[in-house]
């Protein structure tokens, strides 16, 4: 079991529900004047992450209200959130939320009744979108955009199943994407711990310089630290399986049977030896090319570094939290400032893919399906969700500087949600099993990478990003017939010089929907000889090129590969592909020879 704070912040909110409804299903608890407002910010700060949550919401809010003999009163909302205008009106335990009670004019209203009509008195900017209505056992939402829809119930009991249906409490995607951060920066301090350790344990018999054994080292690194995730969602099956090996071997035997592992862990079931060891045999084939054999070299252990992985990163963390956007810069972290230099490597904020990808593409697509979702007729809602599925799963996606693929991933995890929406409305509410697994694929995104570090990093964040949207499916109660492991190949993300491949060879134009990525940026004084040549051949050394910026060759050479097709194009751009020398040799270019003049 895992221990320590970390550990704690890491718990998934399917967890955190659990323990609020384990808190609040005790029989001292439920009174509607000493409870109400612990309730909820109890229920914002444990699920939802709400830090300040006492100026999140404002309790006891006043509004003026004319009753029905014409007299204006000050009465109280219970709750009251302003940033997603939501309004709490709260019941104690045992009160029934569909009985009318007198009110102070006579008048029988049921609590909802009660908290609409304190509705009616608010100033329009302060008009709720949502009402809520509970009795501690049961919480009753009220869409007022469809005011004429019965209320969607929880009952206290089941939280842990429907929290996501109270996510409009909170701007849940903001707050999801600072959890994750805080998360994954602090897995970063202890990747770049384990790092130092094991290269201290090559520096006993090798040569750190060596490429060699830089990249045995960061093969490694990405090997253990996927197996300290595989842990922590229990992919495996069983929980802490890795975390159990380790406990049960000195650091001396940690080396050859870490070797081993890997060995066991590429080999399918059926070729696998019949008197393996049953603690080998227990692990699962993993496939993907994670544990393929690239003839690694792999340290002997010490014990500081056995206990750091032991103590500290495996007890003492929990990587399930970690977000396999930001995974990326967990591991970029660990590279010295000059090979991020030399490479143009830049960490891109979720925030700012997003300024990229949703004018891109995915606004357009959350219109289409805002717009299922409010067809009035079911079956046309139906079969206009199937077709939207298959459009999805259909979109090929490619970054020609793909880094450690945070572009990529955070793409995916956006269609993957998508996914999950139309598939509650195919399916409905029950639980549902799809045959064939899901349509948006990881086998749809590509990439090209140089640094043959950040596509391992980018191939596992693919994986880890599959896998965490395959458990937030089940939350929902969407499930497959399809396992985890073995891992799909991910044969997308390749290594190599973007600007000397034939990108075609990568994803053929006609497939291919979208481009888009961060490439790097660096100025023609700060190029190396390799990428002035670069520069020179892609531009063919016409007048004044050699002075453009590096990014300037992902544009030129992204126009190339779309002609005569559909494809859209986003890069992450700064003034130095606007201004200056761009203008009257890239941007001149681009629209004379290669037809781009929207």
């Amino acid at each position: 079991m895992k221990r320590g704070v970390e550990a704690t912040e890491a718990k998934t909110r399917q967890q955190l529900a659990k323990e609020f409804v384990d808190t609040w299903t005790q029989p001292d608890k439920g009174k509607e004047d000493a409870d109400r407002q612990t309730f909820w910010n109890d229920l914002l700060h444990r699920v939802y992450g709400i830090v300040n949550y006492y100026d999140y919401v404002t309790y006891e809010k006043d509004v003026r209200v004319k009753d029905s003999m014409g007299k204006i009163t000050t009465k109280r909302i219970d709750g009251y959130i302003p940033s997603t205008r939501t309004m709490i009106e709260q019941k104690g335990r045992g009160r029934a939320l569909d009985k009318p009670e007198p009110q102070s004019d006579g008048v029988m209203l049921t609590p909802y009744e009660q908290a609409k009509r304190y509705a009616n008195f608010l100033p329009n900017s302060e008009q709720p979108r949502w009402i809520i209505v509970s009795n501690f056992d049961q919480i009753d939402i009220h869409d007022m955009d469809h005011p004429l829809d019965e209320p969607k119930t929880i009952m206290l009991t089941e939280l842990p199943k429907h929290f996501k249906d109270l996510e409009f409490m909170v701007d849940i995607h903001k707050q999801q994407i600072i959890n994750e951060e805080q998360v994954s920066f602090k897995a970063g301090e202890l990747v770049a711990k384990i790092y130092n350790e094991l290269a201290k344990a090559y520096a006993e018999h090798a040569d750190l310089s060596d490429t060699h054994i830089q990249r045995s080292l960061n093969v490694l690194i990405v090997r253990l630290v996927f197996l300290l995730y595989v842990d922590d969602t229990q992919l495996f099956g069983n929980e802490d399986m890795f975390q159990a090996f380790l406990e049960r071997r000195e650091p001396r035997d940690i080396r050859r049977d870490l070797i081993s592992l890997f060995e066991v862990l590429n080999t399918p079931l059926n070729e696998r030896d019949p008197f393996m060891d049953e603690e080998f045999a227990a692990f699962p084939y993993v496939n993907g090319g994670m544990f393929a054999n690239e003839d690694i070299v792999v340290p002997q252990f010490t014990q500081e570094l056995r206990d750091l992985i032991l103590d500290d990163a495996s007890r003492g963390f929990n990587w399930s939290g970690i977000s396999p956007t930001i995974f990326g810069a967990v591991f970029e972290s660990t590279l010295n400032p000059e090979t991020r230099r030399s490479g143009g490597m830049h960490y891109t904020s979720v925030e700012n893919i997003h300024k990229v990808i949703d004018p891109l593409f995915l606004n357009d697509l959350r219109s289409e399906l805002n717009k299922i979702q409010n067809m009035s007729v079911a079956s046309q809602r139906k079969e206009a969700a199937e077709k939207f599925r298959d459009k999805i799963g259909h979109l090929k996606f490619f970054d020609p500087a793909c880094g450690s693929g945070n572009f990529l991933t955070e793409t995916y995890l956006s269609l993957r949600h998508m996914e999950d929406e139309v598939i509650r409305i195919i399916q409905g509410e029950n639980t549902s099993l799809l045959l064939g697994g899901f349509k948006v694929s990881i086998t749809n995104f590509y990439g090209i990478e140089i640094n043959d570090f950040a596509v391992s990093v980018a191939k596992t964040a693919m994986w880890i990003a599959e896998a965490q949207t395959m458990q937030q499916s089940q939350n929902i109660g969407v499930y497959t017939d399809k396992d985890f492991f073995p891992l799909t190949t991910n044969t997308g993300i390749h290594e190599g010089n973007a600007l000397r491949m034939d990108w075609a060879q990568i994803v053929k134009p006609y497939e291919c929907n979208y481009i888009m990525g961060n490439p790097p940026f660096i100025g023609y004084s700060l190029q190396s000889k390799d990428q002035k040549n670069d520069v020179k051949q892609l531009f063919d050394n016409i007048r004044n090129s050699g002075k453009l910026d590096y990014v300037a060759c992902w544009f030129l050479k992204a126009a190339r590969f779309i002609q005569k097709t559909s494809v859209h194009v986003a890069f992450v751009s700064t003034n130095s592909i606007s201004q200056g020398i761009s203008v009257p040799t890239l941007w001149k270019l681009l629209i004379e020879k290669a037809d781009c003049n929207k």
